[in-house]
């Protein structure tokens, strides 16, 4: 079990399965939502999540859905409804994120230039 929480405490999760897939993401969209140079989302079963607290979202595009801290704005998730039985959830929201290595980089095609991260984790498009 992993938990996690917002900047102010007031929304809480915890997650009972282990992550799908782990991924930095360098979109414009996850960039903007987070205000850094690159997101990292640890990937679970919608149904093994649970929330206590207010939620906020805010539909972000067609069949996108990020989800934040009502209370704080703490960005939190992000869902898309083609993966409709699975949540992403922000690394950096869990209690403990040292706890999850990531596996691969997302949407490289729109990192910015100036940012690299220097590894050897496969590299998608």
């Amino acid at each position: 079990m992993a938990k996690g929480h917002c900047l102010c405490g007031q929304l809480r999760f915890e997650t009972s399965a282990d992550p799908k897939w782990i991924a930095y993401c360098h979109c414009a969209s996850c960039r903007r939502h987070t205000a850094s140079p690159v997101a990292c989302f640890v990937n679970v079963p919608l149904d093994s999540v649970h929330f206590s607290g207010e939620l906020g979202s805010y539909a972000s595009s067609e069949g996108v859905t990020r989800s934040f801290c009502a209370t704080c704005g703490t960005p939190i998730a992000y869902q898309v409804s083609r993966r409709a039985t699975e949540i992403d959830l922000y690394l950096n929201a869990f209690d403990n994120p040292e706890q999850f290595q990531p596996q691969l980089h997302v949407y490289t095609a729109e990192r910015i230039p100036w940012f690299d991260v220097r590894d050897e984790l496969p590299r998608e498009i």
